[in-house]
């Protein structure tokens, strides 16, 4: 089927940029293991006459709504918030949960140094983990909260014989591609952190409001100087922010229960979590979106990789045809004048039409010499030998739309204008050509016609317009 400059028909609508390069990566994938029948969305596709990327991801569109792709990305768009809520409880809980293993205690005595390790021991552990998969070639660590986020939602989405994982997978593909895949898990990742801090400190700032505790440090084996160093090097930065910090004599006296002395251990627990826990992962956050919103472009199929080149060939192949071998350098001679001394007999001759085309038509007169010739130069000189016999008052050449206009038609067509004294040509459509593909062909060949200065020959579009004015002789 030849390109044309409108749309073509029954076109679906085209999804977000997005959604449409996870659908032609996960095409792409199907593929892999075998490719699908794709004849149709092709010809679709390539009438479309856009951009090689656009074609490519209209056909694979359309190959997706086939296969289901499209419904399967609907249920993930609708499952994706309800499955992100739901781990957002889950933390909320182990955030109240860890808090209250802080300040829960029935004797109310903390301490300061396993409090802090508890609430950012893991924290810390994944977050060097994450720093690790961004720095250094190494896949994204799945023990995330973004990796678990995604593994769930292609599991709720589809079940454990849909297409939602082979969708997040593609959607894995193009985050790699875009070396998005840490920001895009790290934002999920650094989002659900950054809520479990403000549920912590909230927990911890009312329970220390309203209740009194003992904040104190125990050791058997570690010098009191060790605790003195780890509090001041640790309270260092809080105290940039105004989270005040245990003088020496606090630290070393730590079951004192001075107010005073209490408080600053509070402030400075409060302080330790927030700097360190809650500020990394709200600056990573936004990083992570800064770096999304900055490479979000980027987010397409790879058209370099061998299976979209392969498409591009198959692409070129339904390119819409032109006049390779016309010279234009060359001057084209004027038709030759009308035949005199023409008899009343018709000739219709099938040129170069497909073999399934059936020949001859109905309608045509019973007295017309009918032929079909396959474009050789016997069958040519059979045409012509024919034409100059019966010297013919009219002449009918059904010739294929979509086939391409040669110096060779020329030729023919100005040798048989010299036999007869009217010629016409039948652009017959292809079954499955839009409407608008077979308009743009045969406006194709009128201008080649009037290019080549063979005005004097009409070509129509169908057997019956072609045939008016022409009586049965």
């Amino acid at each position: 089927m030849p390109q044309t400059q409108g749309k073509p028909l029954n076109i679906a609508p085209r999804p977000s940029a997005l959604s449409g390069a996870v659908v032609t990566e996960a095409v792409r994938l199907v593929e892999d293991t075998g490719p699908l029948d794709d004849a149709a969305a092709l010809r679709d596709a390539a009438a479309t006459h856009t951009a090689l990327p656009l074609r490519i991801a209209h056909r694979a569109n359309l190959l997706g709504r086939r296969i289901g792709l499209d419904q399967e990305i609907s249920r993930l768009r609708h499952v994706a918030p309800w499955v992100g809520l739901g781990l957002v409880v889950l933390i909320v809980m182990a955030g109240l949960t860890l808090a209250g293993s802080v300040v829960g205690g029935s004797d109310r005595r903390i301490n300061i140094m396993a409090a802090l390790l508890s609430l950012l021991g893991a924290h810390l552990l994944t977050l060097v983990a994450w720093l690790l998969g961004l720095l250094l070639p190494m896949r994204a660590p799945r023990a995330s909260f973004g990796w678990l986020w995604m593994t769930l939602t292609a599991r709720v989405a589809g079940g454990r014989r849909g297409q939602a994982p082979l969708l997040m997978r593609a959607f894995t593909r193009l985050l790699q591609q875009a070396r998005l895949l840490p920001w895009a898990l790290g934002f999920a990742s650094h989002g659900i952190w950054a809520l479990s801090f403000v549920v912590v400190l909230a927990a911890m700032l009312f329970a220390l409001a309203f209740h009194r505790y003992t904040l104190s440090w125990e050791t058997t084996i570690l010098e009191p100087q060790f605790f003195l160093q780890a509090v001041q090097a640790l309270g260092r930065i809080p105290a940039w922010f105004g989270f005040a910090t245990p003088d020496a004599s606090a630290v070393l006296a730590p079951q004192s229960n001075d107010i005073v002395g209490q408080r600053a251990w509070a402030w400075w627990l409060t302080g330790c979590i927030a700097v360190y826990g809650l500020l990394p992962r709200v600056l990573l956050l936004a990083l992570s979106a800064a770096m999304w919103r900055l490479r979000k472009r980027d987010l397409q199929p790879a058209l370099d990789a061998p299976y979209y080149r392969q498409l591009a060939v198959r692409f070129e192949a339904l390119a819409p045809v032109v006049i390779s071998d016309a010279d234009p350098g060359a001057a084209h001679p004027p038709a030759p004048p009308r035949a005199t001394g023409t008899t009343d007999a018709l000739v219709f001759a099938a040129y170069e039409l497909p073999t399934d085309d059936a020949w001859p038509p109905t309608g045509l007169p019973d007295t017309a010499t009918v032929m079909r010739i396959d474009g050789s130069a016997a069958e040519r000189r059979m045409l012509l030998d024919t034409a100059a016999r019966l010297r013919p008052r009219a002449a009918l050449l059904a010739c294929r739309a979509a086939a391409s206009p040669d110096r060779g038609t020329e030729r023919l067509l100005r040798e048989l204008l010299a036999h007869c004294g009217d010629c016409r040509l039948w652009l017959v459509r292809d079954v499955d050509a839009p409407a608008s593909s077979a308009d743009a062909a045969a406006a194709r060949w009128r201008r080649w016609l009037a290019d080549c200065r063979l005005a004097r020959i009409t070509a129509h579009d169908t057997l019956a317009d072609a045939l008016t004015g022409w009586a049965e002789g």
